[in-house]
């Protein structure tokens, strides 16, 4: 049954850049069907954030988050949207990030008597988080739910994780003046202005090394430069050149404290050589997150994997569900390092162990101990 619901949920193209009212609409006839009350709450153009609530109309108990966006496909992945399963590998686009979350979060709760429930249960499906967690976000600022506790499904490893490092991006244009290769006094090589920046943004993320958090791997702030592009031809001065840069700060560390060593270190170029223009804006800025790795549910979690909470170095969903007062785990089945990319896959006996965890592996499930019992325990 379980491999049946990851199998229903990644044939549902639900990729970022399409509506996610498919996927939407599925989760939601289930989610009814099993006595929710659900609501579609609009994001963006085609776009809906789903809550899904069991047991008493109150503030408190248990989210169980999970995105239904997925990053794009190469059409020649022939088996992207057919769930197949090889050598116990379950492949698919958002196999591991993150349908099996999804998948979970419905096998549990299709487990359990919701009328006996007596703290409150959210089943929580968001949008666009491959584009910068939109629709939790979105989630956040609306106030739209209060839980005490939230499980946030990504591809963890089954390590109840109680930390994460955020993610801002920046896009630079380096400026110079066209001409013909063959004259060089006639233009200014922007492609030589950009080396020397390049090279001064290296030394900003030596500089960050030093600022360090034990807990993290790497344990400091990272920089990188992704992509590189500019110019017209080889015999041509190159007028400009682009880049974007990433950086994904330490939690208690302001992701603005790299935005102003980049721009101090712009303006110490520009003052050195006048010829050398840049611009430099910060266009994505995801937060990085703490909980409590004490709390209930994360020690649970680690009781039920007998793995000890840890961090990770790249986003998810988790800020805005501390933003709504929870304390938060985010927690799934598959490496994250087999995500995004063309034959992304999920262990099966993986999927089949968190969804134990999900459940406890016998009646009851694990909102016992975040959001009170049920009846006859």
């Amino acid at each position: 049954m379980l491999p049946t619901l990851l199998r229903e949920l990644v044939a549902i193209d639900s990729v970022s850049a399409r509506s996610n009212l498919p996927i939407a609409h599925h989760l939601q006839s289930r989610l009814e069907k099993l006595g929710f009350e659900v609501s579609l709450r609009p994001h963006a153009e085609g776009k809906v954030n789903l809550l899904a609530r069991a047991g008493p109309r109150r503030d408190g108990g248990l989210a169980l988050v999970g995105h239904t966006d997925t990053v794009p496909y190469d059409p020649a992945w022939q088996e992207a949207l057919q769930l197949t399963e090889r050598e116990g590998k379950l492949f698919g686009r958002g196999s591991v990030d993150t349908k099996a979350g999804l998948a979970c979060a419905l096998w549990a709760v299709e487990q359990v008597d919701l009328s006996l429930l007596r703290e409150p249960l959210w089943v929580v499906a968001t949008a666009d988080e491959e584009i910068g967690c939109l629709g939790a976000r979105r989630l956040m600022e609306e106030r739209a739910l209060n839980v005490e506790h939230a499980l946030v499904a990504e591809p963890t490893r089954m390590i109840p994780v109680y930390a994460h490092k955020g993610y801002w991006a920046a896009q630079v244009e380096v400026h110079g003046v066209e001409g013909h290769s063959a004259f060089p006094e006639t233009g200014v090589s922007a492609v030589w202005k950009a080396a020397r920046l390049l090279t001064a943004l290296e030394q900003v993320a030596h500089e960050m090394k030093g600022l360090q958090h034990p807990d993290f791997s790497p344990p400091y702030t990272t920089l990188n430069v992704g992509t590189l592009e500019g110019g017209k031809a080889r015999n041509v001065i190159a007028g400009c050149v682009r880049f974007p840069l990433e950086w994904r700060p330490l939690p208690g560390q302001d992701g603005e404290e790299v935005a102003h060593r980049v721009r101090s270190a712009i303006a110490r170029l520009s003052a050195e050589d006048p010829e050398l223009r840049a611009s430099f804006e910060v266009i994505r800025r995801d937060p990085a997150a703490s909980s409590d790795p004490l709390s209930p549910l994360a020690q649970r979690v680690s009781q039920l994997t007998g793995k000890a909470p840890g961090t990770i170095p790249f986003g998810t969903e988790l800020p805005y569900l501390v933003g709504l007062g929870a304390q938060a785990v985010v927690f799934g089945p598959g490496d994250i390092r087999e995500a995004h990319k063309t034959g992304e896959f999920v262990p099966a006996d993986e999927l089949e162990q968190a969804a134990g965890v999900y459940l406890e592996k016998r009646p009851g499930c694990i909102w016992r101990w975040s959001a009170g019992s049920v009846a006859g325990e």
